[in-house]
Order: C-alpha cells, then sequence, then structure tokens
C-alpha cells in the first residue's frame, strides 16, 4: 500500500544524511458490529543509533500530531511502549483491547488517539484500508 507523505518526515543532519524516519500508513479497522473506521498507523518511528537522545525522534513527533490534528486526520494507531507515547503524545491503550492485528502484539502495546474526538469502535480487525484517499 502507498504510504502517507504528508503525515511522514525525515530528520536530515548537516550532511544530508537520513538520521531519522517516521512512516504514515492508511489502515482501517473493520468493527465486530459492522463498518470500517479509517485510521492512520504510525510507524516505524526509527532514529540512527548515533543520533538518538537528541530530540529527533520527538520533534517527528510533534510535527505529525501538529499536522494531524490541523488536517483532521483519522485516528492515529502505533504499536509503541505506552508510558512514553502516552506522556508525551496522549496514545493509549483504552480503546484498543478489542482490537485485533494480523500478526502477534503485545495487546498493551497496541496504541490510539483520537484527536478529532472521534468514536473508535470496541472491537475488531484492522488491515489495510481500501480507500486509498488522504489521511
Amino acid at each position: 500500500m502507498r504510504w502517507l507523505p504528508e503525515l511522514s518526515y525525515a530528520c536530515i543532519d548537516g550532511n544530508g544524511s537520513m538520521i531519522g524516519l517516521l512512516q504514515s500508513w492508511p489502515i482501517a479497522i473493520a468493527a465486530d458490529t459492522g463498518g470500517t473506521t479509517d485510521l492512520v498507523m504510525v510507524g516505524p518511528v526509527a532514529v540512527h543509533p548515533d543520533h538518538q537522545g537528541g530530540g529527533h525522534g520527538r520533534a517527528m513527533m510533534d510535527a505529525l500530531l501538529t499536522k494531524a490534528k490541523r488536517i483532521r486526520s483519522a485516528p492515529l494507531v502505533m504499536i509503541g511502549d505506552p508510558e512514553y507515547y502516552g506522556r508525551f503524545w496522549g496514545f493509549s491503550a483504552a480503546h484498543t483491547a478489542g482490537w485485533r492485528v494480523p500478526g502477534p502484539v503485545e495487546q498493551r502495546r497496541l496504541l490510539a488517539i483520537a484527536l478529532n474526538g472521534e468514536t473508535l469502535p470496541a472491537s475488531g480487525m484492522l488491515g489495510p484500508r481500501t480507500n486509498q484517499q488522504a489521511a
């Protein structure tokens, strides 16, 4: 599937080398009660080991959330550390306990945030978004 360039970021150092990357992908959840809800899967979020601890990952996440709010994107989903992503950006596993993914996942690490007050389904299966419209 095609990634979402409008919600993806790269960090480039002074030499023009990429030292960090955050990509976003169009997905959806097929609710067990019927219907689908568009979502944006965030990941990978990666910074080269030589540049970790310099705020590059936080800057990319800050840029993502600012842009996602501004364009009223679909809710964001990621697999990550709930203590870290919850503390800085409000991601939570509160709405994802009944969600399933196509592969193994530690359920407490399946995080979501609805930036625009959307209601998220209580249960369902995550998969590719069938309509490839923007975020």
